[in-house]
């Protein structure tokens, strides 16, 4: 358990503990005014900084890109920081002796908000909440964490290279960053460099177009404006010469550091007590931050500086088959890879399988029990159906019997919303909300690391059972009016001696197949899905009105609600059954998803305490169906 001296040692200057010397106290406060939580009592809140200093000549620090030529202490280590937060139990002995660790994605904090449905869960099951920042590129936002690491040099001399940024948009506008997104990207080395180049393109495989050097200029040294502005749409890329690369792997260091001490502790004389520490950690990352974590295992940051496992659990959700641009020269960590955005960029990668991503702690005898779970548009958008296949997409590869897959059918990147959202999409966004099976997942994954006992087995979209189809044998019914999708995010083979890369053919990926009502036959299929109002779809499409209609649109899904009765499904040529002739009325619809509930409860894949939940929201969407009609 996290007791008394291990945090206050943690809250002051110490001896130097492996790569973590010191944290600083930043704020500290109770949550929720004290409140109790079940039986975890009240919990507080932590800021801080936490200071670090590694060697470059130990082999768990060899592969942090650049580490040799950072600047260097007296002692010949290098120093770096990083924001950390955390969520604890006031008196740690009614914690449960587990930190679940959330890698920041893009510098936020989200945990609470993917497992606490309008209550407290991750509190009254007396999770040690952490969050370290490990991303340099972070925005300079109070609530943001971020890593603060130095800059690499030529002994003392400014380094340069090749950069691409990539923009694309929903509206004209005539400045556009060199980072990603909000990201802070790295700045022009010379602005005037003649071999600076701005390209446009509608498609990804489309030829470049070079856009005359005389139509657009450096704002500054981090954007760039366009005569006429970057029109919605299409693919923009700037390739420059930048200046300055930031040691990025530290970050992988930072999270490895922070949570080994938090799990080990230091000599007694810093803490009073060897073993008051956490007895276990689960790593938990979402999309960006679930890739990180995919490449943090694949690269061996998993053991520390005393080759002892870092993370007991690993889970990495809606991460596709991705990792990531996060320990190379001139690292863009929030580059990722979508079916219209971040098209080039080195994030769906070989290897893809749970069994690659696991060789290496395996190996060094660190392996992490591993959860990989993906909604339906990971495998539209995110080219999820490499991790378990075969290279050429004709087999399925069972994950080994230290890792789960899981597949939530029917569902878009994050957890739909009652109402559904009206987006610039030709579809209204999906409803189908997984975030209760999430919960059930976690007590799961707890009990497998304290309990020893077996999680829910994998739930996944099979080649031999014909629920993984290619995009041609995708059978979704014919309604007038829909456009069905005939592009999905291809994972290229990608040629990265020159900027931009050569784009070589695709590594076979495949789709979930559907039935007669558009919903898709395999994986963990939410009582929504299993007892359905509408199809519930991983696919959208762009609206006209913000360009390229025929690409997917990032991220989201659709919700295609079924006719009322058949009068109105003969009149639409709906060839899906309305609802009136699947259910009697409101409260047979509502039996029935509860029959569905209790046998996702009996498999373990829902908590018993979570089915009203389901059964009320199932609930508000009959009433907004009947409503909208």
């Amino acid at each position: 358990m996290f007791r008394r001296f291990a945090l206050c040692a943690l809250l002051v200057a110490a001896p130097v503990f492996a790569a973590l010397t010191r944290v600083e106290l930043v704020d500290r406060g109770d949550i929720q005014g004290g409140q109790a939580f079940a039986n975890s009592g009240p919990y507080e809140r932590i800021q801080a900084r936490a200071y670090f200093d590694v060697d470059p000549n130990l082999p768990v620090n060899s592969g942090i890109v650049f580490l040799d030529m950072a600047p260097k202490n007296a002692q010949g280590r290098v120093e770096f920081s990083a924001d950390l937060y955390i969520l604890k139990p006031r008196d740690p002995a009614k914690g449960n002796g587990t930190a679940l660790v959330e890698i920041s994605n893009r510098g936020g904090r989200g945990l609470e908000r993917m497992f606490d449905l309008g209550d407290h869960f991750l509190f009254d099951h007396g999770f040690t909440l952490v969050w370290v920042g490990w991303e340099f590129d972070v925005p300079p936002q109070p609530d943001l964490l971020k890593l603060y690491a130095p800059i690499a040099t030529r002994n003392g001399r400014p380094i340069s290279g090749v950069v691409r940024s990539e923009w694309t948009g929903d509206k004209l506008v005539d400045t556009i960053p060199l980072g990603d997104r909000t990201q802070i990207g790295y700045p022009a080395a010379n602005p005037d460099d003649p071999s600076n180049m701005l390209t446009v393109r509608n498609h990804a495989r489309d030829e470049r177009t070079i856009i005359p050097r005389t139509n657009w200029t450096f704002k500054d040294d981090r954007h760039v404006t366009l005569k006429g502005g970057f029109e919605p749409g299409k693919i923009y890329e700037v390739v420059y010469k930048a200046k300055d690369p930031v040691v990025a792997g530290l970050g992988f260091a930072a999270i490895r550091d922070t949570i080994s001490f938090l799990k080990f502790g230091g000599p007694e004389t810093l803490l009073g007590d060897q073993h008051d520490t956490l007895n276990r950690a689960i790593g938990f990352g979402v999309s960006q931050s679930g890739r990180f974590l995919r490449d943090y295992l694949y690269q061996g940051f998993n053991e520390d500086e005393k080759n002892r496992r870092v993370f007991d659990g690993v889970w990495a959700h809606v991460a596709g088959a991705g990792r990531g641009s996060f320990n190379m020269p001139f690292a863009q960590p929030s580059r990722d890879g979508h079916p219209f955005l971040n098209l080039a960029y080195p994030v769906d990668v070989p290897p893809f399988t749970a069994e690659s991503i696991l060789e290496r702690s395996r190996k060094e005898k660190v392996e992490p029990k591993l959860f990989l779970s993906n909604g339906s548009y990971e495998y539209w958008g995110r080219a999820a159906s490499l991790i378990h296949t075969t290279p050429d997409g004709k087999q399925d590869v069972a994950p080994p019997s230290t890792a789960r897959i899981y597949f939530f059918a029917g569902s878009q990147h994050g957890a739909g919303t009652l109402p559904p959202r009206h987006l610039e999409a030709q579809n209204l966004a999906d409803t189908n909300d997984y975030r209760a099976s999430m919960r059930a997942l976690l007590v799961a994954m707890q009990s497998w690391l304290k309990d020893n006992r077996e999680p829910p087995p994998s739930a996944y979209p099979m080649v031999s059972k014909d629920q993984l189809v290619s995009l041609g044998a995708f059978a979704f019914p014919k309604l007038p009016g829909l456009n069905l999708p005939h592009r999905k995010r291809e994972a290229y083979r990608l040629d990265f001696t020159t900027e931009p890369p050569r784009i070589g053919d695709p590594y076979p990926s495949l789709v979930p197949q559907v039935g007669l009502d558009g919903n898709e036959t395999s994986g963990i299929q939410m009582p929504e899905v299993q007892v359905p109002l509408a199809s519930y779809t991983g696919w959208n499409l762009r609206a006209p009105a913000i360009g390229a209609p025929d690409e997917l649109y990032s991220m989201v899904g659709s919700w295609i609600p079924f006719a009322l009765n058949k009068t109105e499904r003969e009149n639409k040529k709906d060839p899906r059954p309305s609802i009136e002739e699947r259910y009697t009325n409101k409260r047979d619809y509502l039996e029935k998803i509860t029959a569905a509930a209790q046998k996702l409860v009996q498999a373990g894949y829902l908590l018993d305490e979570d089915v009203n939940k389901l059964r009320d929201r199932a609930a508000q969407e009959w009433d907004y169906v009947l409503r909208s009609n």
